[in-house]
């Protein structure tokens, strides 16, 4: 994983020195033989993990298993198959999983347009499906003889009818194109020095989420991290403050970092070394920054609609430079 950085490159990475102390401190699934600690990235197989998660302890279950796609994940890999295999092993860790929900749990689990319906026809039996979120995941090239795959599906589901939603606590601020009066004064929008914003109910259909790139903070060279806004989304819709959030495939420690910005617990797991270690640089990291690009004083903003600003000889400038503005994007 070392490689070649633009100077102004923020992707976290792991120095020699780093690798070797997380590397010794690092917890594995084997040490544990009642229940698996709270609150800690544990490096182990989710087989194995499932029986040590305690039943009726997890609020929110969060998965991003490998989509079916040959794909290097560091230190292992996922090598596609046929449907009816993925689907099989789907299931067969899926509903080790169930066990661990609370009668209130909510669901969310991450999906390509290939497998979205592989995995619903598994989970419609076990679970509430209560939606289908589409965002939009505009990065990579594109394909000469097909069109761009650009979006993913996170089904919606909870294990029961009763099941936490603080929609307050994610509606999205977005410029107002048109901005209506009514006696002179704005409808449901809001006028101020950086523009017209509402807040607006969240739909199923995400395009305000921007996939980590080189000169984000919170990038790392996992090749299928998902963004902090997206995490942070679905925490503050399903769980409250002191919830448990557990992620059986936490990768880079996306899920596990942004419950601890936003005052949650979690169950962590994840097969590669490499991608323990530096989960737990980044766990190390959010004591020290709390901020969540696109999140800011409890609200979403749509994307490219803030930009931050700070004085400079006694006069407020655009400030790319400073690492708090790509929160923002």
């Amino acid at each position: 994983m070392n490689k070649a950085r633009a100077p102004r490159n923020r992707t976290i990475t792991l120095s020699d020195e780093e690798r070797k102390f997380y590397s010794e401190n690092i917890r594995h699934l084997r040490q544990f033989v009642d229940e698996i600690p709270v609150n800690s990235i544990i490096h182990g197989d989710i087989f194995e993990a499932c029986k040590l998660i305690p039943t009726s302890s997890v609020d929110l279950l969060f998965l991003d298993p490998p989509y079916n796609l040959s794909k290097q994940f560091h230190d292992s890999s996922f090598n596609k198959t046929t449907e009816e295999k993925y689907t099989k092993w789907f299931q067969s860790w899926f509903e080790l999983l169930l066990p661990s929900l609370k009668e209130t749990a909510t669901v969310y689990i991450c999906c390509d347009w290939q497998t979205s319906n592989l995995v619903y026809q598994v989970i419609k039996n076990k679970l509430i499906v209560r939606n289908r979120i589409t965002w939009e995941r505009e990065k990579g090239r594109g394909a000469k003889s097909n069109f761009k795959n650009s979006h993913e599906d996170i089904w919606f589901a909870t294990k029961g009818k009763n099941y936490k939603f603080n929609i307050e606590a994610v509606k999205l601020k977005r410029k107002v194109i048109a901005p209506y009066k009514e006696n002179g004064n704005p409808k449901d929008w809001e006028e101020s020095s950086d523009g017209n914003f509402r807040l607006t109910h969240p739909g199923n259909l995400w395009t305000d989420i921007s996939i980590p790139f080189w000169s984000m903070p919170e990038n790392t060279d996992h090749p299928t991290q998902k963004p902090e806004k997206l995490i942070a989304k679905l925490i503050l819709a399903s769980t409250d403050e002191g919830d448990i959030v557990l992620d059986p495939f936490a990768g880079s420690g996306t899920t596990a970092v942004v419950a601890k910005k936003l005052n949650r617990n979690f169950y962590a797991v994840e097969l590669s070394e490499e991608f323990v270690c530096l989960a737990n640089k980044r766990l190390e990291l959010a004591e020290k920054d709390k901020s969540i690009q696109g999140y800011q004083d409890g609200v979403f903003w749509e994307r490219n609609t803030f930009s931050l600003r700070k004085k400079k000889n006694g006069k407020e400038e655009n400030s790319p430079d400073d690492q708090s503005f790509l929160k923002f994007l």
